[in-house]
């Protein structure tokens, strides 16, 4: 039963967080995109830029945040790239990989850029 409860938890965290990008102007082009590499939650777009949406939903913003780990954004940053491939200006799309963090009380905090990568 956890793990339904957490598996829909997490489907709700997603809708909140592309609405909550939806409503700033961005739209969502991707939902639970799957590459060789694995899943991205979001995938949205800003302007000609590709934005890479990680949510994360836990307690707190904080346990949430520690939830990503390094293998993880790994298998993200390959999807990214077969996802970029198929973009008009390929490899050299503007990306942006941000982390929605979703609190126990559906509080969303955006951390832009969050990977370190531009």
């Amino acid at each position: 039963m956890s793990g339904a409860v957490s598996y829909h938890g997490g489907l709700a965290a997603e809708a909140q967080v592309a609405a909550h990008y939806q409503r700033s102007g961005k739209c969502i082009a991707a939902r639970r995109w799957r590459g060789t590499g694995g899943e991205i939650d979001l995938v949205a777009r800003d302007g000609d830029a590709v934005v890479f949406i990680e949510v994360k939903k836990s307690t707190s913003h904080a346990r949430a945040v520690e939830r990503l780990s390094r293998r993880q954004m790994d298998r993200i940053y390959a999807s990214a790239g077969e996802f970029i491939a198929g973009e008009p200006a390929g490899q050299m799309t503007e990306v942006r990989f941000d982390v929605a963090l979703v609190d126990s009380v559906g509080r969303i905090e955006i951390l832009e850029n969050a990977f370190g990568f531009d």
